[in-house]
């Protein structure tokens, strides 16, 4: 067992709050001790629900240990289904609570509750937050939609004629990264389709929505944490066909358009002809230029990692120089990853290790969790948060989904924001000898007339004017520019070019520099940037 301060994953009771919480009629009833009743806090607090969590604790303490602490759980149990009539009750144990072997599943169904009260038992100390809402939901969806199951070896039946197409969306949970704004926006991109939807679970479902899971034609996997696990019994069972791409980044939408419009047997063209993100003009536009090229980091869930670092490649003009993730379970898919950008990849749940693994890559922006936005801002490096863990922040009040064409612009956003802030830094450590950053200095546009007054604390030496220093210093130019330094010069952005040539022929003539190359280049912006 390690010590840590910080954890990407809670435990797996954890995983299933997160799937409770997001549906409507389900009670959670946790056989937990005192300390582990922090369900509140993580959902009304970081999540800013507007009610608690649909969640009740045993509490047993130390002295109730050496009493009957399985009556105290059916006590509870029995006391949270008059209180709150739920369609459906889960039980289960917390780490703690596991330890004292009470066997919540069997005195719950002992009790003959008139609802299903379906066992949740999630091994707590070898797997953790995501695998138990993976396990959760698919246990529910066992329990609730497994009656409705068409017999054994009998096909699929054809949809009627005039009928438009239903799925399913799978996967989105209470305190998942931006699930709800995702669902809008897929739900959206479905309707134009002409694809409607049958039920969006876990979030937003109820107990009875989850027993007409098997009427639709298929599934659509948002989250594969979270729901491959019951997308696959739904094929096995249902012969429910599911998608396997994520709708992140305008690619991969596009992508996932033509996978459903397959699916559903409908014409993809008018839909991705009217492609609305503005990330691919952005990207091509002159303001990204001094985006290309720029070395990222990413870590996070393996969904959110595979799909960010597509988009940061293909579409936005990075480099990403390392890629990794704390989701154990999918490994194989971050390590297939990997090799397409000829990176090693990072599977651990050490934020110290990727706080190293930062450090040494010498990145220019990290896109990761809110670990390292922390770790980041050590660093001093720029950082956009793309998955959970997550920070309050990071459920914003706007609209601001990661999927589909408007998620592209959200994320062209994010990404790029972090990055602008630090050109401007750069600007003006470039220009601190200006005379029009000077202190008491008007925009130029207004002239001389409406300068301030200035305040001189001390007498001073008469000093030229900058504007004559950088006269003087055009006209003594005698160094020439090589095509590669030309050429390099022209990357940088046009509102500062001029004054990166005179400072750079400037400081080639002091040094006595006859032919300015791409080394001189650089020289002299470190020089003029001390």
């Amino acid at each position: 067992m390690q010590l840590t301060v910080w954890t990407y994953e809670g435990p797996p009771h954890v995983g299933a709050m997160r799937v409770a919480t997001g549906m409507e009629g389900l009670h959670y009833v946790l056989h937990a001790p005192q300390g582990d009743t922090y369900a509140d806090l993580l959902f009304t607090m970081i999540e800013r629900r507007d009610r608690r969590p649909p969640v009740t604790y045993t509490t047993f303490a130390a002295r109730d240990l050496g009493g009957d602490t399985a009556e105290l759980f059916k006590t509870a149990v029995q006391n949270a289904y008059e209180r709150f009539q739920p369609q459906a009750m889960i039980v289960g144990a917390s780490c703690t609570g596991s330890l004292i072997q009470d066997d919540p599943g069997g005195l719950a169904k002992g009790m003959g509750l008139p609802v299903p009260v379906i066992t949740i038992d999630l091994p707590a100390y070898q797997r953790k937050e995501n695998w138990g809402a993976a396990e959760t939901f698919y246990q529910l969806v066992r329990a609730l939609a497994g009656p409705s199951a068409p017999p054994p070896g009998s096909k699929r039946a054809e949809r009627a004629p005039g009928v438009r197409p239903r799925c399913n969306i799978l996967g989105p949970t209470a305190l998942g990264f931006r699930h709800r704004d995702d669902v809008i926006e897929i739900t959206a991109l479905l309707g134009k389709l002409g694809i409607d939807v049958n039920v969006t679970a876990p979030m937003g479902a109820t107990p009875a929505d989850l027993t007409r899971l098997g009427d639709a034609d298929f599934n659509v996997v948002l989250y594969p944490e979270i729901a491959s696990q019951a997308a696959s019994w739904l094929h096995r069972i249902f012969h429910q066909p599911f998608t396997k791409t994520i709708p992140i980044g305008v690619s991969a939408t596009r992508e996932f358009i033509t996978e459903v419009a397959a699916l559903a047997g409908v014409d993809a063209a008018p839909v991705l002809k009217a492609n609305s993100s503005r990330l691919t003009w952005f990207s091509h536009s002159v303001d990204s230029t001094y985006l290309t090229g720029k070395r990222v980091f990413i870590f996070g869930d393996a969904t959110h990692v595979v799909a960010a670092a597509r988009i940061a490649s293909d579409e936005i003009g990075f480099k990403v120089v390392g890629i990794g993730t704390y989701s154990r379970e999918f490994g194989r898919e971050i390590r297939e990853a990997a090799k397409l950008y000829d990176v090693e990849p990072l599977v651990t749940d050490d934020y110290l290790e990727v706080e190293a693994h930062i450090a040494e890559l010498q990145v220019e922006l990290v896109l990761g969790t809110q670990m390292e936005r922390h770790i980041s801002k050590r660093l001093g490096i720029p950082c956009a948060v793309i998955s959970a863990p997550v920070h309050i922040q990071d459920y914003p009040a706007r609209y601001a989904p990661q999927m589909g064409f408007e998620g592209a612009n959200v994320i062209f956003d994010t990404w790029v924001h972090p990055l602008m802030m630090g050109l401007e830094e750069h600007l003006l450590a470039m220009f601190k000898d200006d005379f029009e950053f000077k202190d008491g200095a008007v925009p130029s546009h207004l002239g001389v007339g409406h300068a301030a007054p200035a305040v001189q604390l001390a007498p001073a030496e008469p000093e030229p004017s900058a504007v004559e220093t950088s006269t003087t210093a055009a006209s003594e130019t005698t160094a020439v520019w090589a095509a590669d330094a030309e050429k390099e010069l022209r990357k940088i952005p046009f509102f500062v070019r001029g004054k990166a040539r005179r400072n750079t022929e400037r400081f080639a003539n002091e040094n006595g520099v006859a032919t300015i190359t791409v080394e001189t280049l650089y020289d002299a912006k470190a020089h003029f940037s001390r």
